[in-house]
């Protein structure tokens, strides 16, 4: 089993990070950490240039969130997925055998999540894994 993380270093990712990786110590399983990458809303040839941005921008991401893991002692791997992060999240926690896929929300009214289609709404709604949502830091 691994336990699956939604991670774009918003607020809300930044905190599900230090929740995921203790949730993986505490049960001594390894950390899956997820970027969905597919360009929002971009057809034709932007589609490219948009793609192999977000592409950069997710691995980026997903060097700094290994960091924290490797700092903290939890083994992780990292899948950069040309899916929508939702998309991405379901078909990462099937692959690993997901205990529990944990995103961050940050503040977003629950009314607004459903009608603009967060990543925790939706994952709450399709997902057969648990969901954990953490909310950011009211900081």
């Amino acid at each position: 089993m691994s336990v699956v993380l939604g991670y774009d270093e918003s607020p809300g990712a930044l905190r599900a990070l230090r929740v995921a990786i203790e949730v993986a110590a505490a049960y001594g399983e390894p950390l899956v950490i997820v970027y969905g990458a597919a360009a929002p809303g971009v057809t034709g040839e932007e589609y490219g240039a948009h793609q192999k941005a977000v592409r950069e921008a997710g691995s980026t991401v997903l060097g700094h969130a290994v960091r924290v893991a490797d700092e903290a002692g939890v083994p992780s791997t990292v899948e950069l997925i040309d899916e929508r992060p939702a998309q991405a999240l379901i078909d990462a926690a099937a692959r690993h055998d997901a205990r529990v896929i944990v995103v961050g929300t940050w503040g977003e009214s629950p009314v607004r999540g459903a009608l603009l289609g967060s990543t925790p709404h939706k994952l709450l709604h399709l997902s057969n894994v648990p969901v954990l949502c953490v909310p950011a830091d009211e900081s």
